[in-house]
């Protein structure tokens, strides 16, 4: 079967920087639902469009393709009494932005009377290298459709 529109499919991947450090390199395949759900980067879905199990491929994506350009905007410092108990470096919080939206912090720094947080993702501004196999390509069932993302063995649990 190809990968299409409303496939479910199944890679097994890794992700190196521009030194071709790993970044990540899950050992267990990981299943995403295709067609602009979201579920994995445009450039991904570009590239494995069309193709069927046992396809391989590397991409190089440059920032902006990957997880986006770094937004200072997206950096925070708060006072440390205002930090919440037992929130530690790498720890994510909920806050509001300057519009009032929520939004997701990653704790970056303790340091002295204040907290740094980063709303950016943590592999923002960087070019990374997508080493790609499809395991498996199968349709997905409307009820995946429907919630927008792949169920069972490598995709979401309910």
């Amino acid at each position: 079967m190809k990968i299409d529109k409303d496939t479910v499919v199944t890679i097994q991947f890794k992700v190196t920087d521009a030194k071709g450090a790993v970044v990540e390199a899950p050992k267990e395949p990981t299943s995403y639902l295709h067609g602009g759900y979201g579920n994995t980067l445009p450039k991904i879905e570009e590239a494995l469009r069309g193709q069927e199990k046992g396809f391989q491929t590397t991409l190089s994506l440059s920032a902006a393709d990957a997880f986006g350009v770094r937004d200072e905007s997206l950096c925070r410092t708060i006072p440390k009494t205002s930090f919440p108990p037992g929130v530690k470096v790498g720890g994510y919080l909920e806050g509001t932005d300057d519009q009032g939206n929520t939004q997701h912090y990653r704790v970056v720094k303790i340091k002295g009377p204040v907290v740094l947080l980063d709303a950016n993702h943590p592999l923002a501004g960087m070019d990374l290298k997508f080493w790609i196999q499809v395991t498996d390509v199968h349709a997905a069932t409307a009820e995946e459709v429907a919630h927008g993302h792949a169920h069972g063995a490598h995709g979401h649990h309910h």
